[in-house]
């Protein structure tokens, strides 16, 4: 595995967690608060594919679990990001196609609605019952709201940054180039092959046999 696939998200997942816990956590916005770390997930996965999008979303889960002021279970939310990213890993565009910033957006929105009910799930499975309060119709209205506006700040960005570390040599093509690989390989048998035995062109003279008187 590239350093770059390790030290990226590390700086970026612990960048979002630090603004979301210390800037939109304390925003009081009404019903969710925006899931900055979702978004940096979702960017991700889309240029790292499903695995790396699971590792990437379980990861950032497992911080967001265990930083302060966390409340809830460990394991919750790296268990909903876990899923999410590996979720969005699968619509990655193939290689050299871009995606539609619509497109995005709906990879994004999607997002926003599974985490919040799967998170509310999770949570009522081990005995939490803060969104029956709030109301889950509320949290998830509201987390689509706030994702969607953050998202055209957020996920091209990390997107590029992702692209840019993990940019690679091209592969060599087949039969182009002075270095080795096949295209060199069949040069070289084209031209060490031994030659064809030369043909004798020359009439040979019939042998009298005949016999003398």
């Amino acid at each position: 595995m590239r350093p770059s696939r390790i030290l990226l998200p590390a700086a970026l997942l612990l960048l979002a967690l630090v603004i979301q816990v210390s800037v939109l956590g304390r925003l009081q916005l009404p019903g969710a608060t925006p899931d900055l770390l979702m978004l940096v997930v979702v960017g991700l996965a889309l240029v790292y594919g499903p695995s790396g999008g699971a590792l990437v979303g379980f990861a950032g889960g497992l911080l967001a679990d265990l930083a302060p002021p966390s409340d809830h279970a460990i394991g919750r939310y790296a268990l909903v990001l876990c899923l999410v990213g590996y979720a969005a890993g699968l619509l990655r565009p193939e290689a050299g196609r871009q995606r539609s910033a619509l497109s995005a957006l709906l990879v994004v929105a999607s997002a926003a609605v599974v985490s919040t009910l799967l998170y509310a799930t999770v949570g009522a499975l081990v005995g939490d019952t803060a969104a029956r309060h709030v109301g889950l119709t509320g949290l998830v209205l509201s987390a689509l709201l706030y994702d969607v506006l953050l998202a055209p700040f957020v996920v091209p960005a990390v997107m590029l940054l992702a692209r840019r570390f993990d940019h690679g040599p091209a592969p060599a093509e087949v039969g182009t180039g002075d270095g080795g690989g096949l295209g060199s390989l069949a040069r070289y048998r084209t031209t060490r092959e031994a030659s064809p035995l030369p043909v004798n062109t020359k009439k040979k003279r019939p042998l009298n046999l005949a016999k003398r008187p």
